[in-house]
């Protein structure tokens, strides 16, 4: 179900049906990706031990509106096609370390520094060293899609 059916079963006074067991799972490591950083959709998919980029991906897409959509991405840190300039608001806001386009590119936006913007899942892991920080998460950066 999409936020816009779950906004007007809300309005309507219905509860919304419940997410799906696998959705809430994805959600619920969204909610936990701190600010400033990001992980891909093989990323998520990994830390759960579950589905894989596109099932990641599908639920974000279905479900994903009330989450930090913005920070799970793909994994060449290309913006989200169609959501770019909301996103790059969003990167900009809270600091997530770009890569600003070449002169050759011009009129091209960013992309993220994955590098420097990938979180692997652990508490306390520190944006400035890019490494994902400590273990438990996916062993100090995967290189999922």
């Amino acid at each position: 179900m999409s936020q816009q059916q779950r906004d007007r079963a809300d309005r309507a006074g219905e509860a919304p049906p419940e997410l799906p067991a696998y959705a809430e799972r994805v959600l619920d490591v969204a909610d936990r990706i701190p600010p400033g950083r990001v992980m891909t959709y093989g990323d998520v998919a990994e830390w759960l031990g579950e589905g894989g980029p596109r099932q990641v991906g599908r639920v974000m897409t279905l479900y994903g509106g009330a989450a930090p959509w913005w920070r799970v991405v793909r994994s060449d840190g290309v913006l989200l096609a169609g959501h770019e300039l909301r996103a790059l608001e969003r990167y900009r806001d809270e600091a997530t370390p770009l890569r600003e386009a070449g002169r050759s590119a011009e009129g091209h936006l960013p992309r993220l520094d994955m590098r420097r913007a990938r979180w692997d899942g652990s508490e306390g892991a520190d944006i400035a060293d890019g490494s994902g920080g400590a273990a438990g998460g996916l062993g100090g950066g995967a290189a999922h899609t």
